[in-house]
């Protein structure tokens, strides 16, 4: 496995003040914090960062920022993908000057491309950057789906050197181990089928629960890889309430209203979304409380490493 990116990337809320201007510093605070709670990585402006509301320029000054904030502690991928061509290889090419260590581009959305549309506009991107490329396949939100044997072909490309798989087949999966060579590296999309991915040989995940629970999430990953599968598994059952809950509704509206409740700032969400519901927020009040009730419970942890959760 390449690795070059390493095991848990948070793809990262972009935190707003009050009028829902992108508050830097809040940023940098929330990225720094990831850093220190198990995340190898960060990926900046996804989906999770509001990628669709964000504009060019804030999003090249994310960029620059996260990559100051982290500094030589973790990696940074920029995401730069859309449904424009034109306009991800314009953002890749800029993006390539703040400094950040990859790129990742979605399949693009709406416009529903063919394979080899899907095809010549990664390997466009990929050209244009100069940077390694993350792929990012995930057909619900784009209603296209990236097949194995495009991602093959893709993986010719020397830069083109991983995926984020959330199309949430694990035949799917399956096959990508099967035909893709063994140094390009597959990551969950998902953060609930991140122990299945890695029992087929995956790499790791970009995941959204890590903002709130990504030590354990390491501790889970770092198990499986240190063949204790037991203990792998245990941690994912804990979890796996958290992973699931916190899509109560479209990420990433529960997940900044959690990163809210534990005192970092994240602020709300723009329009088209809309914050969470008091119904929700409860839901979320009690998801929160659970994790930290159902790590107490199952390990020695004492109140000041739950304070992390």
């Amino acid at each position: 496995m390449g690795m070059g990116f390493g095991r848990i990337l948070t793809a990262m809320v972009t935190p707003m003040k009050e009028n829902l201007e992108v508050d830097y510093t809040s940023a940098r605070n929330l990225a720094k914090y990831l850093i220190t709670h198990g995340s190898d990585g960060i990926v900046v402006c996804g989906t999770t960062g509001e990628s669709p509301t964000l504009t060019n320029e804030e999003k090249l000054n994310m960029f620059r920022e996260v990559r100051n904030a982290v500094g030589t502690s973790g990696t940074v991928l920029a995401g730069v993908g859309s449904n424009s061509t034109t306009a991800s290889v314009d953002l890749a090419v800029q993006a390539a000057k703040t400094g950040v260590d990859g790129i990742m581009a979605v399949v693009p959305y709406y416009n529903k491309p063919s394979q080899e549309g899907m095809y010549q506009h990664f390997k466009v991107i990929a050209e244009a950057a100069a940077l390694p490329v993350m792929l990012y396949n995930v057909p619900p939100r784009t209603m296209a789906n990236l097949l194995p044997d495009t991602v093959k072909k893709l993986s010719q490309i020397p830069n083109i050197v991983s995926i984020k798989e959330a199309a949430g087949s694990m035949d799917q999966v399956s096959e990508l181990k099967r035909i893709l060579p063994s140094d390009f590296d597959i990551y969950s999309g998902d953060d609930s089928l991140t122990l299945p991915m890695l029992a087929l040989g995956c790499s790791g995940v970009v995941s959204v629960a890590s903002h709130i629970i990504g030590d354990k999430m390491k501790k889970m990953i770092d198990a499986w890889f240190n063949g204790d599968s037991n203990t792998a598994g245990r941690l994912h059952l804990q979890l796996y309430p958290f992973f699931k809950g916190i899509f109560i509704t479209t990420n990433p509206v529960p997940i900044k209203a959690v990163v809210n409740m534990i005192g970092l700032k994240a602020g709300g969400v723009r329009l088209p979304l809309i914050n969470a519901t008091e119904d929700e927020r409860k839901f979320l009040g009690k998801l929160l409380d659970d994790i930290r009730e159902e790590l107490l419970a199952a390990t020695t942890l004492n109140n000041k490493d739950l304070n992390k959760i």
